[in-house]
């Protein structure tokens, strides 16, 4: 099935033109130049304080947004973001009061994000933040909106730190902040573990090598996904982690092939893989590039690479829109396409951190009404308690949350089918006609997983 939102619109925009499709494949410099991956105390905050102090809905609802700018995916999180809001509005806002929304560009940069959600907190008074890529710069404004009671929902970045070292260390103090997603890394890596197994009942792929990104949101890779691999008596004869600023990429695919391996597991977030999937095309590499890359989400990235991404594989929340997570994927998806899929900057799809930015709104808006307040300052814990109660059919999945007591406290759920299977981080393919489809679980299957044909 072919992808039914395929657009080319991202081969033509200004990323493109600056750079060209070679420069994305061979420049040394391709992922600075896209701006792509560079990757996963007062008084309390005034705007959702009744002007009585009566600590209800206020007049105006203020949303904070927090993402890289310079960045398709922090683009496409901004576009969603804005089509939450304006659906909100549309439908009443929240508890009849109009909803507003701030975006600051955190520039990709924890200083810079320290700044704008003091911006944020301190100027705009916003009721809450939603946002944030890296694990590095979400943790690093986790104290700031914390001393102002801002609730945070995180959309971007899946370091179990964030909960595990945070939330559930220092309850009262981070109790604020949720992950709305993706799951996070721990999850991933039984994903990617459970999607080893199906490579292998598909393709007798039995041998993997694992290769990521040297950042905090690998390191669960690098450990627990390789302990569960062998518990799986999967060979795994390669672990490697790459410099966040590599660009060169022979020697990794060499050191790949000579491992025997059948397929290479990468984790890319910071790195941009598009002058390897370059390299691995034309040398056809015997063996195959799964995992998580985030430069592969973007919806140009077929072109750009010149189809050297055909049969790459990456997870992404949402599954770029071609397959019903839920009845409000495909939907949505269509909706962010037509108002945006001839915009002359990328993305022409939400990207996953646009389907969960988007969810993440609507999730505050349901929580803040059924709490009866937005005062943060006075009425936290109802808040809280509040979004404890998440049960909601967003368009990457169905939402709920950890509770305080637990390990991933406040931390997304993973959804499993009745095997066991987490369904809420499916993986998608380029494929050689350049559609993209999702391959993975098979519940969501848009269509069977395909090997490079050099492979026989």
């Amino acid at each position: 099935m072919a992808d039914p939102t395929s657009t080319p619109s991202d081969s033509s925009t200004a990323y493109t033109n600056s750079i060209g499709r070679r420069s994305f494949i061979r420049a040394a410099g391709a992922s600075t130049a896209l701006g792509l991956f560079a990757g996963c105390s007062g008084d309390g905050g005034g705007g959702g304080e009744n002007p009585d102090g009566g600590g209800g809905i206020a007049e105006t609802v203020t949303i904070g947004h927090l993402a890289p700018l310079n960045n398709p995916l922090g683009v496409g999180s901004k576009r969603s973001a804005e089509m939450a809001v304006a659906e909100i509005n549309d439908d009443g806002g929240i508890a009849d009061q109009t909803v507003e929304l701030v975006t600051k560009d955190t520039r990709a940069s924890p200083s810079e994000a320290r700044t704008v959600a003091g911006e944020l907190v301190r100027q705009e008074e916003v009721d809450a933040i939603v946002g944030t890529f890296s694990s590095e710069v979400t943790q690093s404004i986790m104290d700031l909106v914390s001393e102002f009671n801002t609730p945070f929902l995180v959309t971007g970045s899946a370091a179990p730190s964030t909960v595990t070292e945070f939330v559930a260390s220092d309850y009262e103090r981070y109790k604020n902040t949720f992950r709305v997603g993706p799951v996070n890394s721990h999850f991933q890596a039984e994903v990617i573990s459970q999607y080893a197994g199906h490579l292998s009942d598909r393709h007798g792929w039995n041998t993997f090598a694992v290769v990521a990104d040297d950042a905090e949101w690998t390191t669960v890779f690098r450990n627990r996904l390789v302990d569960l691999l062998k518990e799986a008596d999967l060979d795994v004869p390669m672990v490697n982690g790459l410099a966040t600023d590599t660009t060169s990429f022979g020697s990794v695919l060499d050191d790949v092939d000579a491992a025997g391996a059948d397929a290479m597991f990468r984790f890319f977030a910071h790195i941009n893989g598009g002058p390897m999937a370059a390299r691995w095309a034309q040398g056809e590499y015997e063996f195959g590039i799964e995992g998580v890359h985030v430069a592969s989400m973007l919806p140009a990235y077929y072109q750009l690479t010149e189809g050297a991404a055909a049969y790459e594989t990456t997870t992404q929340s949402g599954a770029a829109g071609v397959t019903d997570i839920t009845s409000k994927t495909v939907p949505f998806t269509e909706a962010y396409m037509e108002a945006y899929g001839d915009a002359d900057d990328p993305p022409s799809k939400p990207m996953y951190m646009g389907f969960v930015t988007y969810d993440a709104i609507h999730v505050f808006k349901n929580a803040a009404e059924r709490a009866g307040t937005v005062d943060q300052e006075n009425n936290l814990d109802t808040i809280v308690d509040a979004l404890l109660q998440t049960d909601f059919t967003g368009v990457a999945g169905q939402i709920q949350f950890y509770g305080a007591d637990e390990t991933y406290a406040h931390d997304l759920r993973e959804e499993r089918d009745g095997d066991g299977v987490i369904t809420n981080y499916p993986l998608t393919q380029w494929r050689e006609d350049g559609s993209l489809e999702c391959v993975y679980p098979e519940g969501l299957q848009t269509a069977e997983h395909a090997a490079p044909p050099w492979m026989g």
